[in-house]
């Protein structure tokens, strides 16, 4: 029996400064039976010190269905992350 990996690889499907907007995200997710993650570690050469963006992450394996989600839920609410 092979054994199975004890970490699935996990992919960035939403970001945002608004801990609102992530709570509402995963909340989605949720619902439909998608395990989220959050992650807010993460740093790269584009962001500042003062950057606090918030990374909601997913298993690779649900990664389709999670931007169909959230794209369902951007479609169906005013929801709109660019006007902040």
């Amino acid at each position: 029996m092979k054994r199975i990996m004890e970490r699935e690889t996990r992919v960035a499907v939403f970001e945002s400064e608004n801990p609102s907007e992530i709570q509402l995200v995963k909340s989605k997710l949720e619902a439909q039976k998608i395990t989220s993650f959050l992650n807010d570690n993460y740093m790269s050469f584009t962001t500042t010190p003062t950057a606090n963006t918030v990374k909601v992450m997913v298993n690779l394996t649900d990664e389709k269905k999670a931007f169909a989600v959230i794209d369902k839920m951007l479609k169906e609410t005013e929801f709109n992350p660019s006007t902040n």
